[in-house]
């Protein structure tokens, strides 16, 4: 596992010991950035269930200013403390160890809004999703957000909820990946 592109492009990644988490691949990091645009020119990002942190660390290395890390997971917390002080991205990153549903009403409260959401919870944790929905109706996800939902097959998720409409789908293996963005309450879609 290593950093696909951007500034700190090739450093490796250390996964979080045991098999508590399953890291994203390279192969899938890289596409899940072909889809939602390989480059960023600031923002925030927030990375639900983060694990290893490697696709915040991605986001950072691709232009992302400042990125949330959230894992309620104390290995996770403690690998990815390890990959940003490997990447010398720490002073642009937060790392909480913290349910994730208690995390975005944190976030909430120090009024962040973020252009760019992973959420890639246990497979098996399909509730975890309509995170996604309450990141819009905290409001903590901008107008134009992307929110990159990374499930296994075996897991549906709709093509449109209250706040966000899919507009990419693509399987890897086993994994797919949903890419999701805001269309307002009315159900235009926001550009």
């Amino acid at each position: 596992m290593r950093v696909v592109a951007g500034t700190v492009k090739g450093i490796p990644l250390k996964a979080v010991p045991g098999n508590s988490t399953r890291p994203t691949t390279d192969k899938v990091k890289e596409s899940i950035f072909n889809m939602i645009g390989p480059f960023f020119d600031g923002g925030y990002a927030l990375d639900l269930f983060a694990g290893s942190g490697g696709l915040g660390i991605e986001a950072l290395s691709r232009g992302i200013d400042h990125v949330i890390f959230t894992d309620k997971d104390r290995r996770a917390v403690e690998t990815i403390q390890s990959n940003l002080e490997k990447v010398r991205l720490t002073s642009r990153a937060e790392v909480h160890r913290a349910d994730a549903e208690r995390a975005i009403k944190a976030i909430k409260k120090n009024g962040v809004q973020a252009r760019l959401l992973f959420l890639d919870p246990p497979y098996h944790m399909k509730k975890s999703y309509d995170l996604m929905d309450k990141a819009g109706e905290l409001d903590i996800v901008t107008k134009d957000a992307i929110i990159v939902c990374e499930h296994d097959r075996e897991v549906e998720l709709p093509d449109r909820t209250k706040y966000f409409e899919r507009y990419k789908k693509e399987l890897y293996g086993s994994t797919i990946i949903s890419i999701y963005r805001y269309h307002g309450e009315e159900g235009e879609h926001i550009d």
